[in-house]
């Protein structure tokens, strides 16, 4: 394989503006708001924390380019302590800018700073925070790690949703069209899916991939090949098969299955594999609270409870038998199950566009979506002027527009 585009296509296609972050919408109108609102503040810095490829530093360069405002990037790696931070962060944060223009300090990968080598960096930050003349934002793949705990508090916490692979692929087509590559979705959407949700990777995995203008079938599956990926039942053999925590919990690791996925593998065959009803109890209390934590990110999108659920659905579910299965159990997915989730996922996009009607209109999410919500749907349908009216004045965002006017 070989590629004649000299320019990295992740350095030719950077987000210029906010229109070019994909799946970050809520996000990005936060940070605004602590920029346009920052002298009147109490905290005068972000923790923007999300996966690798997310656009947490992309993210703030565009809207850098926007606001028109001078940035200043450090990377937190690059000072080890606390003198050098003071020298350049701590600096900066007074001074005005060369061309008197308002300024925004970037510190990318603020965790990237250890507890011990870089002894009094973190605390330099946070302190350096208290006094600043300019907003901060910092950047963390995980912002709860002890290390950071002083720098927490100083900050307003924003996290970046992990991107789909449908937000993935959207991009990766638009760079093919734009730079006149042929290919099949259904190969694209596998590049997408390999990824992981970084979009970054997925972007440079695409260039290196491209040949004589094309991206061929045989090469997107030769990159597939050489990830070691493990099927479901691998992992349901782990979970089920042993008592250990520490092995257990790394059971998805390697498996190419989202969350909801793997609750509806578990849910299904934990009464084929664990038949004594105490063992079966404790298991599916362990489910349960799993899916707790699954909700509570739905719903304020606190993705540090991931952990948990990942804790619950493998060290929890294994280690609530009370002796090993010997018995050989043939586990299948369940369509029934499967039904329902999608019919809730259908129901839970209703009621998240009726809670942003209730709020506008001060009545009810029962009532909005009795009286309201039918009417509403009719005239986006109807009015294309009335569609984008009606979606700007209760903030819908571009998928449940969708869902109002299909």
């Amino acid at each position: 394989m070989r590629n004649n585009v000299m320019v990295p296509w992740i350095r030719k296609y950077l987000p210029k503006t906010t229109k070019d972050i994909i799946g970050q919408s809520s996000s990005i109108t936060h940070m605004k708001n602590f920029i346009k609102n920052f002298k009147q503040l109490k905290k005068k810095a972000l923790l923007i924390y999300g996966p690798s490829g997310s656009g947490k530093t992309s993210s703030v360069y565009a809207i850098s380019n926007e606001m028109n405002l001078e940035i200043l990037e450090v990377n937190a790696s690059d000072f080890r302590n606390k003198d050098l931070i003071d020298k350049t962060i701590g600096q900066s944060s007074k001074q005005q800018s060369l061309f008197m223009k308002e300024k925004l300090i970037l510190v990318d990968e603020v965790d990237g700073l250890s507890g011990t080598k870089d002894r009094g960096g973190i605390q330099a930050i946070a302190k350096i925070i208290q006094n600043t003349s300019f907003p901060i934002i910092c950047t963390a793949t995980n912002p709860y790690e002890q290390k950071l705990s002083g720098l927490r508090s100083k900050c307003e916490l924003v996290g970046l949703n992990e991107l789909t692979y449908l937000n993935i692929f959207e991009k990766l087509k638009e760079i093919c069209e734009k730079e006149k590559v042929k290919f099949e979705e259904i190969d694209l959407k596998s590049l997408s899916r390999r990824a992981a949700g970084d979009l970054r990777a997925a972007i440079n995995d695409l260039q290196s991939l491209v040949s004589d203008g094309e991206l061929k079938k045989e090469d997107v599956r030769e990159l597939s090949e050489r990830d070691k990926t493990e099927t479901i039942i691998d992992a349901l053999v782990r979970v089920f098969k042993i008592k250990d925590a520490k092995v257990a919990s790394a059971a998805f690791d390697n498996v190419d299955e989202d969350f909801d996925q793997r609750f509806l593998w578990l849910d299904a065959n934990l009464p084929k594999e664990y038949t004594r009803p105490e063992d079966l109890v404790r298991a599916y209390d362990a489910l349960s609270k799993a899916d707790v934590y699954r909700g509570r990110i739905r719903r304020w999108q606190h993705w540090r409870f991931l952990v948990y659920v990942n804790c619950l659905l493998t060290a929890g579910v294994a280690t609530a038998k009370d002796g090993k299965y010997k018995e050989f159990v043939k586990y299948a997915p369940t369509m029934r199950l499967l039904k329902i989730w999608q019919a809730n996922m259908k129901y839970q996009k209703r009621k998240a566009i009726a809670a942003k009607i209730a709020e506008k209109t001060h009545s009810s999410v029962k009532d909005a979506i009795k009286n309201t919500l039918p009417y509403m749907q009719v005239m986006m349908q109807k009015d294309k002027g009335m569609k984008t009216n009606l979606a700007e004045f209760f903030d819908l965002d571009k998928e449940e527009v969708a869902w109002m006017v299909k």
